[in-house]
């Protein structure tokens, strides 16, 4: 007879309790283990506008050019650069630049997923459509025809097909040239798979080309560092430049296209196309005037490049600036004097030179570090609430024309309901002081106001060549200055601190005061 358990209750609840909690437990753990798979679920980007925005890193594939993107005194510059980085900010991310050679690179690296988006200007095309998303047209170019000022220069397409043709392999004025071929059979070009547009314009200037064809913007920035280049003729009607992204894109193109609208209506587009190209764009290209100051780059201001840097380091002005206020100024020469007897590189009055305890006018020494210190007053005593590059350009019209007279511009486009804090709307007004009608109503009276909008004008030309170009005159040698330093005259000007900063310095104070009124600094 088998042995018999007696009945235990209090056991039998315990084990059932026990059950219970074991069964509790499986569910919660069933449960987190739900959640937490639901929460990679959610977390996981999907899209390639969730990828980016989840590794904080815009990918951005594009390439040296003035146009695009370029280093500058202090940091890398360029249209596309900006735009590029201004979006980047706009997701909350950074962006990475990744500097190809070519557009056959550049859409090769997309296809590669390599890149999130190409800023790069280039042309929209039919190819493009079937591999890639485009963004919105946000400028419109023509493909010209560039050749060599004396060489040989042909104005028909049956002419250019005599002339030794070289254009980048793979791009879009390949494709153009092909689709002319149909047109004039014997045209012909050289492929070129290793230089880039740029690079060309170097061969036609060095005549081992003809000529090469190009988009109209990057040969009106090209022409102010060759200016033996000429434009004989377009080869097609104006086309459109996008952002280029890769086909599994949908979102990130909506949000391209949205970024863009939005940087247009609030008029961010057109300050940022003002920066690059204003200066171009109602400028006058002057063949004698470009050709002699690129002579003059490699003749003169290897001589002055230490004393510019060195006013940069005191004043916080970047040295390819007070370079092209003292071109405009003087050309360069520590010995010029004009009729109404203002001297020396930057061109000082004797009272302005007094002033600013300047013993020597010729000494390029004493003017530079004068006139340097006197734009950095200008810049620093304008109202805070003007922003570069605004801030710069609305002091240099007022190192021309007197700060008087730019409050009171200021003054107008207020009353006007404009912004006066912008340089192109005041850069409009300025001419409004020559009329009666208008300056009677300001503090400071009658101005020629053109020569301030003409010399902003040119030193801004001035100044972006001296920027493209400073890597390569980094490596030249410098000469001797041709009048060398006398301490004994050396300017008692004030120490870089009391300059940039100080605001209320007694010294600082009474010369800005003295020579706001002036008008020929």
């Amino acid at each position: 007879m088998g042995k018999r358990f007696a009945p235990n209750p209090e056991g039998n609840r315990r084990q059932g309790v026990g059950r219970w909690w074991v069964g509790v437990a499986l569910v919660i753990v069933v449960l987190c283990g739900c959640a937490r798979q639901e929460e990679s679920v959610v977390v996981r980007p999907t899209s390639h506008l969730e990828r980016i925005k989840s590794r904080g890193v815009l990918r951005v594939v594009t390439r040296y050019a003035p146009t695009t993107l370029y280093e500058g005194p202090e940091r890398r510059l360029g249209f596309e650069h900006d735009l590029a980085e201004a979006f980047a900010r706009a997701l909350g991310v950074v962006p990475r630049f990744i500097i190809l050679d070519s557009q056959k690179e550049i859409l090769e690296a997309l296809r590669n997923q390599e890149g999130d988006l190409a800023a790069a200007g280039l042309i929209r095309s039919p190819e493009m459509d079937g591999d890639f998303r485009l963004g919105p047209v946000y400028q419109e170019v023509d493909q010209q025809v560039v050749c060599r000022r004396g060489g040989r220069r042909p104005t028909t397409l049956a002419k250019l097909a005599k002339v030794r043709l070289a254009v980048p392999r793979g791009g879009s004025y390949e494709a153009r040239l092909q689709e002319l071929r149909a047109t004039e059979p014997e045209l012909s070009w050289i492929s070129d798979p290793e230089r880039s547009s740029e690079q060309i314009f170097e061969q036609v200037v060095a005549g081992t080309v003809d000529c090469t064809v190009a988009d109209s913007n990057v040969v009106a920035v090209n022409r102010r560092y060759y200016p033996e280049l000429v434009v004989k003729f377009p080869i097609n009607a104006a086309q459109p430049l996008s952002w280029v992204l890769p086909r599994a894109s949908p979102e990130l193109q909506q949000e391209v296209t949205n970024w863009f609208e939005n940087m247009r209506e609030e008029g961010r587009l057109a300050a940022l196309e003002e920066r690059y190209f204003g200066y171009f764009k109602d400028h006058q290209y002057d063949y004698v005037d470009n050709r002699a100051f690129i002579r003059r780059i490699d003749e003169r201001l290897p001589g002055y490049i230490v004393r510019f840097k060195d006013a940069s380091r005191r004043y916080g002005l970047p040295w390819p600036l007070l370079a092209a206020v003292a071109y405009q100024e003087s050309h360069w020469d520590p010995d010029a004097i004009s009729p109404t007897g203002v001297k020396g590189i930057m061109m000082l009055t004797q009272d302005t030179a007094t002033t600013l305890g300047v013993k020597n006018r010729k000494n390029p020494r004493e003017a530079i570090l004068a006139g340097a210190w006197y734009l950095a007053e200008l810049r620093r005593r304008l109202p805070a609430e003007i922003r570069d590059p605004d801030r710069t350009w609305i002091a240099l019209a007022a190192y021309n024309a007197g700060l008087g007279h730019l409050l009171d511009v200021r003054e107008m486009a207020v009353s006007q309901g404009k912004d006066p804090n912008s340089w192109g709307v005041l850069r409009d007004l300025l001419p409004l002081l020559a009329n009666k009608e208008h300056y009677a109503k300001t503090k400071h009276g009658y101005a020629p106001g053109m020569q301030p909008v003409r010399y902003v004008r040119k030193v801004r030309y001035y100044y972006d060549v001296l920027v493209q170009r400073e890597a390569m005159l980094a490596r030249q040698p410098l000469k001797p200055d041709p009048i060398p330093d006398r301490p004994e005259e050396s300017a008692q000007l004030p120490r870089p601190e009391e300059t940039v900063s100080a605001t209320g310095s007694p010294d600082g104070a009474t010369r800005v005061a003295r020579l706001e009124e002036k008008t020929d600094l």
